[in-house]
C-alpha cells in the first residue's frame, strides 16, 4: 500500500499514514478551511487499509488544538480503527497531549468513550 504524506501547515496538520514502516500519525493543528476535501484523501486511505491492517497498528495522534469539525472526522477515525480492532487485529491509540493542556486529554478520553481500541495518554 502506498505511503501518504501531507506536510503540516498552520491550519492542517502532518499526516504521516505508512502500513510499510508501521507508521501511523496525524501531529499539529486541526483547522482547515475544509475539512472533508483535506481529510477526504486520509480516510479513504484508511478504508484500504481495513481491508488488509497490520497485526498491530498503533496510530498516534498528536494535536495541540483541533476545531469542532475536525472533531467529528477524527471520531471517524478512531471509528475506523475500531472496526480494525473488531475484526480480530491489535490497535492501539496513542493520544499525546502537553502536561498542563487538560482539554485535549478530555478531548481523548471523549473519543475512547465511543470504541473498543484502548487508548495510552502521553503528556509531553
Amino acid at each position: 500500500m502506498d505511503k501518504l504524506y501531507l506536510e503540516a501547515t498552520y491550519q492542517t496538520p502532518e499526516i504521516t499514514l505508512d502500513s510499510n514502516s508501521n507508521t501511523f500519525k496525524i501531529e499539529g493543528h486541526s483547522l482547515p478551511e475544509d475539512v472533508v476535501e483535506f481529510y477526504t484523501p486520509i480516510l479513504n486511505w484508511l478504508d484500504q487499509y481495513i481491508q488488509n491492517p497490520l497485526a498491530n497498528t498503533e496510530f498516534t495522534f498528536k494535536l495541540s488544538y483541533y476545531n469542532s469539525a475536525s472533531s467529528k472526522i477524527l471520531l471517524d477515525i478512531v471509528n475506523k480503527l475500531n472496526a480494525i480492532h473488531k475484526a480480530g487485529q491489535k490497535v492501539k491509540i496513542l493520544w499525546h497531549y502537553a502536561e498542563d493542556d487538560e482539554d485535549m486529554q478530555q478531548a481523548g478520553e471523549e473519543l475512547e468513550e465511543w470504541v473498543d481500541v484502548p487508548f495510552e495518554y502521553i503528556s509531553f
